[in-house]
């Protein structure tokens, strides 16, 4: 592992944030449509964001992409959606954390929604890891890794983000 400058860090992300952070900038954006994640097996996704997270799922379309792919959406609340595509007879390797890939996506949820999850999650035999009382971070049955926060969508650890 290389060695790394934590003062130099600080230094260089306090002088990218004084270059570019524009509070009460408007985004050119109305928000996020979806995110498109893959997946092994339609069904065991289903089951698993739809009856252990609580995130129905909204609707299933072939894939204009790919011949044989499923597209499907689910409700995420505030008018988002995740979506997941399958690609049938591709030799997809396993889930890797790479530049430009995922590390992670957080889904804002209410904070005693996010107990019942966590609950849900533990009924269901999903290890997870709880982060300043008010994060969960696991892994889907693909690998990607999930994170609930009860955290207010714009905010993050009481840090105003948005």
């Amino acid at each position: 592992m290389t060695e790394i400058e934590l003062g130099a860090i600080e230094a260089e992300r306090e002088r990218i944030r004084s270059a570019y952070l524009k509070p009460g900038g408007v985004s050119s954006a109305r928000g996020l449509h979806h995110t498109a994640l893959l997946c092994a097996d339609v069904e065991r996704t289903v089951r698993f964001y739809q009856d252990v997270l609580g995130f129905p799922l909204t609707e299933m379309v072939g894939n204009r992409d790919y011949e044989g792919s499923t597209h499907f959406f689910f409700d995420i609340g505030n008018g988002n959606l995740l979506a997941f595509f399958d690609f049938p007879g591709l030799d997809l390797g396993p889930y890797a954390e790479v530049l430009g890939g995922l590390h992670h996506m957080a889904i804002s949820v209410e904070p005693a929604r996010w107990d019942e999850l966590k609950a849900s999650l533990s009924a269901h035999g999903v290890d997870f890891q709880e982060e300043s009382g008010t994060s969960i971070y696991f892994r889907d049955p693909d690998g990607a890794r999930i994170e609930l926060i009860s955290d207010p969508l714009g905010e993050m650890y009481g840090l105003k983000v948005l």
